[in-house]
């Protein structure tokens, strides 16, 4: 299985915008890394920065491989 080089970076960040709140967002960029625009973020913010990069790179996997998937179907038709 061979899935085409992504041209769109995706970024993962974690900002504190509380006190002890972290969430993450996952931005795509152009492919010089320019105009962010959100493609996903936290529902509930995480108690630790630890908690909220695990959680931010399960959406970011998660995003991969739907973008992976839908390469292939998009190749094979």
């Amino acid at each position: 299985m061979q899935v085409g080089r992504m041209t769109q970076p995706i970024e993962l960040i974690i900002e504190e915008p509380a006190l002890g709140s972290f969430v993450w967002r996952l931005r795509e960029t152009d492919a010089n890394g320019a105009h962010p625009k959100v493609l996903r973020d936290a529902f509930d913010p995480a108690d630790t920065y630890e908690a909220a990069l695990a959680a931010g790179q399960r959406a970011l996997h998660s995003e991969i491989r739907r973008r992976g998937s839908g390469q292939l179907r998009t190749e094979s038709a």
